[in-house]
């Protein structure tokens, strides 16, 4: 009888070992995926009740307020949306570099931007060369699903999966699509951290085109730059 080396069976249960710990590795992904599939449809299921309460009393005090022959008046907005319409010929110095702080290097970028006191200014200042409005649910969702992409070690990732997400912002609790669109809508507590992992996104030209773009006219007077208001998301539809 010839007796096995020794280095032989160190060999075997060395790649016994490995191919252990392999089918462990494997069983603990699949669990950890299925866990995460669950965590994620009970997270879009609790923001989709959330927003159907908002909508309904917002309903409720449009009546009310009708009802007692006053007027209801909703809360500010308090993100905008803004699309950058002009290429980089004669803009000046502060407002390219607002732009450069706003993510917006390329003409048809867009971006979210927290409104205060501070952006709002900024805003009026770079009016000319952008056209920017507040951003409904629906249209913040279709912008994340169509044209979302994270930035991972600097890299431009398309999100293909609740996974990127989950490694770009899951240290602040955002692990899937609906956490990332709850915390950029109603701009919550790690709104910062949410907007900087999206990349800036990149629109193609609108459908039909823009009808006074080379002029420096604003949108109330039949231009395209500037505040366009709620009207940001008929233009936002034409160029996703």
């Amino acid at each position: 009888m010839v007796k096995t080396p020794e280095s032989v069976l160190k060999k075997q249960a060395t790649q016994a070992k490995i191919a252990e710990q392999a089918k462990q590795a494997c069983y603990e992904a699949k669990q950890k995926k299925r866990q995460n599939k669950k965590d994620a449809i009970a997270a879009a299921e609790k923001y989709a009740a959330e927003y159907k309460a908002a909508d309904e009393a917002s309903v409720a005090n449009r009546r009310q307020a009708k009802a007692q022959g006053g007027f209801y008046v909703p809360a500010q907005p308090k993100i905008a949306l803004i699309i950058r319409i002009r290429g980089i010929i004669g803009v000046s110095p502060k407002a390219k570099k607002i732009m450069q702080l706003f993510r917006l290097r390329q003409i048809h970028n867009a971006t979210f931007v927290k409104l205060n006191e501070s952006t709002i200014r900024m805003l009026r200042l770079i009016e000319p060369y952008v056209t920017y409005g507040y951003p409904t649910r629906t249209t913040i969702e279709k912008l994340i699903y169509k044209r979302g992409f994270g930035k991972l070690n600097k890299q431009r990732i398309p999100i293909a999966d609740n996974s990127v997400i989950e490694e770009g912002v899951g240290s602040v609790g955002i692990k899937c699509c609906a956490d990332l669109i709850h915390e950029i809508s109603t701009v919550g507590p790690h709104f910062k951290e949410a907007n900087n992992f999206l990349w800036p996104f990149k629109l193609t030209s609108p459908r039909g085109g823009f009808s006074n773009k080379t002029k420096l006219v604003h949108f109330l007077e039949g231009g395209e730059a500037g505040n366009r208001g709620e009207e940001i998301n008929k233009l936002v539809k034409r160029m996703i």
